[in-house]
């Protein structure tokens, strides 16, 4: 998955404009960003890789920027 595929996806599952998200935007700033997009972001990367991502992983996260290098390496 390439950048902008991720983002796309991010949007869709946020019900939110591509347009409005970017590799530095933070997590915390993102009303939709709850547990039901968590599990979604999951299946998402699950989906398209095989790998499902460890919850450590996911914790860590702070920007879409890290969900993009999250999805990125599990797809490598």
């Amino acid at each position: 998955m390439n950048t902008q595929d991720i983002i796309q996806a991010l949007a869709e599952i946020l019900e939110m404009d591509a347009s409005e998200l970017a590799a530095s935007t933070s997590l915390d700033t993102l009303d939709t960003w709850d547990s039901l997009a968590t599990i979604s972001f999951i299946a998402l990367v699950d989906e398209k890789s095989g790998h499902v991502l460890a919850g450590d992983d996911l914790q860590k996260a702070k920007t879409v920027g890290d969900l993009i290098a999250l999805a990125q390496s599990a797809a490598a």
